[in-house]
């Protein structure tokens, strides 16, 4: 296809809006994280579906954050966290952490890692990791991360989101 042609097809198609582009993505089925961090104001965390290993050696992951939150500026400052993946009956975790009214850490048996960071109770893995890079993308930064150390805590099922829905065979609403 000659490039006048590709450059006007491109400039003639509108982008997808939010909402086609949530719908659309909901196809892709997602595990769900919580992303924690400490800083000297206290614990803070974010529930985190953009979740990925990217290289074995060295050993790095992604984690994407949107820059106007509120937990993420301070996870950054502090230069360390930690990537806790879900199982699928830990909905009362991500719920804490993924709506601006949750209870995050009040009333919840959590520690403070090796790494400095706050580690969730009876997750399927915990990563350690510290901020290695910080990409803008649009609305949110992409995060490489450098992984310090790995935890499997237990071998359950993971929590996985899909069709704007917690888990495949019997969806449950998000809450």
């Amino acid at each position: 296809m000659p490039l006048e042609t590709t450059t006007l097809a491109r400039s003639t198609v509108a982008a997808p809006d939010p909402e086609e582009m949530r719908r659309v993505m909901g196809q892709f089925a997602t595990g769900v994280t919580v992303v924690t961090g400490l800083d000297d104001a206290g614990p803070v965390g974010f529930a985190c579906q953009s979740f990925a290993s990217v290289s074995l050696e060295p050993p790095l992951i992604l984690i994407c954050a949107d820059h106007r939150g509120r937990a993420w500026p301070r996870i950054r400052a502090a230069g360390r966290f930690c990537v806790n993946v879900l199982r699928e009956d830990q909905s009362d975790l991500c719920a804490r952490f993924g709506s601006s009214r949750g209870r995050r850490y009040e009333e919840l048996d959590w520690e403070v890692s090796r790494w400095g960071t706050p580690t969730l109770p009876d997750v399927l893995m915990r990563v350690h990791a510290e901020v290695h890079e910080v990409h803008v993308a649009g609305d949110h930064d992409v995060i490489i991360g450098r992984v310090l150390e790995l935890d499997t805590v237990c071998e359950e099922r993971p929590m996985v989101f899909f069709r704007g829905r917690f888990g495949i065979d019997h969806p449950t609403p998000v809450v």
